[in-house]
């Protein structure tokens, strides 16, 4: 199968058209209300600190530099908005975790797929807890090993010209790769074989980890980006990444 963009983009829009259907509308209950929950924060506190921050990385208006501000604030708007969406979606996750592994068990069941011999439904999610934490445990130590040096770039000059642009590729990929553990997960898929089926499908994980951003970034609609990116990787699971070898 191509690995192209529009694939990436495509899961990510059947994952949003899933999470409407009957059977499956109860399981996006919870990581929905965490999400919308999380979210008011953000906007609560984009609001209130986003301007300190853009003074503090752009040149200030006294600076010799100062005509680069307006060139440089649309750039840094672009790179820091993702940086802060992606904080709190790290938040959500860790809150929602088993719930969006059971909500991942409930898409590929939906599908038609089988998952391997094991009790559901939320006491199974209740007593995915603990590994559920430790798995976004393991995800937020690989994100802290690249994020850091990524952001120590912004304050580079001459080298943060590019640093924005290096993030959201970033921020892409790690999207992808947070939301695509939950099914490859459900089938025992550690992180490391879950990061190699990924890399074999570059393009299609970077471009639904673009779109995820994206659609993060739209007032009401970042609502359901969690389930919808939950929904929208199990079916990158099934169609492209679980057949593929290790």
């Amino acid at each position: 199968m191509a690995n192209t963009p529009l694939d990436g983009a495509g899961y990510l829009i059947r994952g949003l058209s899933l999470i409407t259907k009957p059977g499956l509308r109860p399981f996006v209950l919870i990581p929905l209300t965490v999400n919308i929950v999380v979210f008011s924060l953000l906007v609560w506190l984009g609001l209130d600190q986003f301007e300190g921050l853009m003074d503090r990385f752009l040149p200030s208006d006294e600076s010799w530099l100062s005509w680069l501000r307006w060139l440089l604030w649309p750039l840094f708007a672009i790179a820091l908005v993702p940086i802060i969406f992606y904080t709190f979606t790290v938040i959500a996750n860790l809150i929602a975790a088993p719930f969006n592994g059971l909500l991942a068990e409930k898409v590929e069941h939906y599908l038609g797929g089988d998952l391997p011999q094991q009790s559901s439904g939320i006491k199974q999610a209740m007593k995915d807890i603990v590994p559920a934490l430790l798995s976004e445990l393991r995800k937020m130590r690989y994100f802290l090993l690249r994020a850091i040096p990524l952001l120590i770039l912004f304050i580079i000059p001459g080298i943060n010209l590019v640093a924005p642009f290096l993030w959201i590729a970033f921020s892409a990929w790690f999207l992808a790769l947070e939301y695509g553990d939950f099914p490859m997960a459900n089938h025992g898929l550690k992180f490391k074989v879950q990061h190699q089926r990924l890399k074999q499908s570059r393009l299609t994980a970077l471009a639904f980890g673009g779109s995820l951003t994206l659609m993060m970034m739209v007032p009401l609609l970042n609502f359901l980006a969690m389930p919808a990116a939950v929904a929208g990787a199990t079916v990158f699971w099934r169609e492209r990444l679980k057949g593929m070898a290790d």
